[in-house]
This record gives C-alpha cells, structure tokens and sequence, in this order.
C-alpha cells in the first residue's frame, strides 16, 4: 500500500452507521416495510376518493394525502419508483435515518390530514401510514430484556428495601 493510498483513506469520510445496526431483525424490517408499501396503497386511493368533492379541506387533505403515498413509497419501495431518477437515492438516505426518526416523519405525515379535515376516508386512509409510524417508533424502544437480568434487578431492589427497612427499624429501637 503506498502513501497516497494511505491517504486517499485518511481523507475519506467514515461511511454512515448502516441501518443493520439500529436492532431491528429481518422479519421486523421487511414487516415494517410491507406496512409502509400497504399505507402508502391507503393513502394513495382515500386520498383520491377524497378529492372528489367539492369541499375545499377535503381536496387539501386528499392532496396531501398521496403526498404521504408518494413519500411512504419512495422511502419504503424504492422500485415502484423506478422511472423517478432519484428514488435510488432518497431511498438510500432514508434508510439511514434512525427508527424515531422515520416514527416520527410518518405519524406526523399520517396526522396532518385528518385536522384538516376529520372524516372516515382521511381517518382509515391514514391508519396503516401512521401504524408504520408506530411500528418504526416500538423498533426505536430496543429489544425486550431477559428474565434473567429482570429477576436480578428485582431481587436487588428487594435487599435495598430490607436494608432500609430494617435501618429505620432499628433506629426507632434505640
């Protein structure tokens, strides 16, 4: 390896924390997707069932409603988007994010068109976006904990409670 090797490396930015470190396992990871591809399909036909009024809310919230369609499908199905030139990237990008990061975006992206306008069509039509919300923020809790290490916090807990009990106890006898 020569020198300029050397540092062509050292000048190189660390590549970005993949997304195989944030603790979610393949069948959560595709589930979330699946949800994310079927939220978008939601969306995307309430939200033109929505713009078929005459209310002027109504076509706002349909609008923005296959806004939400586009983005839950060019984050989580990159390849429903192919002809788009830059789906590859924004999918790329996307995956970086962290799990509360996309919970986050997602319920608030599924939240924004049932106040502007509360019906049943924007309520159902939003309901699997924002349950991939949900989805992606209970992956950003972490894995459950073992029994093992539960028993022995508690059981830590429960000498600390003796030890203060009886502490007071027998400060009260003397």
């Amino acid at each position: 390896m020569t020198s300029q090797d050397e540092q062509f490396q050292a000048a190189a930015p660390d590549p970005a924390p993949s997304s195989a470190d944030d603790g979610m396992t393949w069948w959560y990871r595709w589930l979330c997707r699946i949800a994310g591809v079927f939220g978008g399909l939601s969306c995307a036909f309430a939200g033109l069932w929505n713009c078929v009024t005459i209310n002027p809310l109504n076509i706002a919230a349909g609008v923005w409603m296959m806004l939400n369609a586009f983005i839950l499908f060019l984050f989580e199905a990159p390849f429903c988007c192919q002809f788009i030139e830059f789906a590859n990237a924004v999918s790329a990008r996307a995956d970086k994010l962290r799990p509360w990061q996309k919970a986050a975006f997602y319920c608030g992206m599924a939240v924004f068109p049932v106040i502007l306008s509360l019906t049943l069509t924007t309520l159902f039509g939003n309901a699997i976006a924002f349950a991939t919300g949900v989805l992606y923020g209970l992956s950003a809790l972490g894995k459950k904990g073992d029994a093992i290490s539960y028993a022995r916090i508690h059981q830590q807990q429960k000498q600390m409670d003796e030890e203060k009990l009886t502490g007071t106890l027998e400060g009260q006898a003397l």
